[in-house]
């Protein structure tokens, strides 16, 4: 059991701004500390702990790879610990911040939209946004919600769908005039086809001929680890793609974009989930107001 005159938030608190702020000097300054009482502080945290946090240089301090996962740590629980002290004092009113995980297109297309009104009903909430289309862990990379799209893997994680979407193939007016409409799916050999470069639970893309069902592989001049990438590669002429309906619905609609082979679509859809960890009655409120919230307003094509 720890000492109890041990200050281990205090220390975390003093080693955390060191970091941040690049010396022991600034982070003085910032608790009115003098140096030495910063730099002693911060060496018996590294006797206490048997280990070395910083290495030190007369020119500037770098983390070790100990000092690294423990400066990670830290700032969680400090953050945590804002957050419990807020949430007692507001009978656990929506507040703190909020951290969210999802790939560009749906931020663009959905989210952001979304996001007004959910601040504007609770103001308390500070949201901290992260794109990307891989998938991550929440733990790991300290995020409250991800949204993600495809099917599930087996985890310990909870999810709320909130929709689906279909799927279309699509090319630029320009790319189609200078390579022709592909009228089936084996004419999609001559055109440059455009994929994702990292781990899909579906590579192919899937076609409809006649009764047959077959599958098409992407195989062109650009992977892209995004979507929103894609879709810039496809407005560009570059090649076709297979994206998300509610991705390019304002291209086609205003005919920047072409769907193509749609009488060979068989229709598949993309389910969207929210994840988060399944806390129970502990969730934090900021969390289950948003899930919440995207339910009530995520409106797919």
């Amino acid at each position: 059991m720890a000492r109890l005159d041990v200050n281990r938030s205090g220390e975390m608190e003093v080693f955390v701004k060191v970091v941040e702020l690049g010396g022991f000097s600034a982070a003085a300054r910032a608790f009115r500390m003098t140096p030495s009482a910063v730099s002693k502080l911060v060496a018996r945290l590294e006797e206490r702990l048997g280990a070395r946090l910083l290495n030190r240089s007369t020119r500037a301090l770098k983390l070790t790879p100990e000092g690294c996962g423990f400066y990670e740590r830290s700032v969680r629980i400090l953050e945590e610990l804002d957050d419990a002290e807020r949430n007692a004092a507001a009978s656990d009113a929506p507040s703190g911040r909020l951290r969210i995980n999802t790939n560009p297109a749906f931020s663009r297309c959905i989210l952001i939209p979304l996001l007004p009104g959910f601040l504007a009903r609770y103001p308390s909430v500070t949201v901290e946004l992260n794109l990307t289309d891989r998938l991550i862990d929440l733990l790991d990379e300290r995020t409250d919600v991800a949204i993600r799209a495809g099917p599930l893997k087996s985890s310990q994680l909870t999810a709320r769908k909130l929709g689906e979407t279909r799927l279309v193939i699509v090319g630029s007016p320009d790319y189609l005039k200078r390579h022709g409409v592909p009228k089936s799916p084996t004419d999609l050999a001559t055109h440059n086809r455009l994929s994702f470069s990292y781990a899909r639970a579906s590579v192919a893309w899937p076609l409809m001929d006649g009764a047959t069902e077959l599958t098409v592989a992407p195989v062109g001049t650009v992977e892209a680890s995004d979507g929103e990438a894609l879709r810039q590669m496809v407005l560009a002429g570059v090649g076709l793609a297979r994206l998300a309906r509610f991705q390019v619905k304002e291209d086609l609609d205003a005919g920047r974009l072409v769907p193509v082979l749609e009488e060979h679509n068989p229709g598949d859809t993309e389910a969207i989930h929210a994840l988060y960890l399944s806390q129970g009655r502990h969730m934090p409120a900021r969390i289950r107001a948003f899930v919440d919230h995207l339910a009530a307003h995520v409106r797919l094509p």
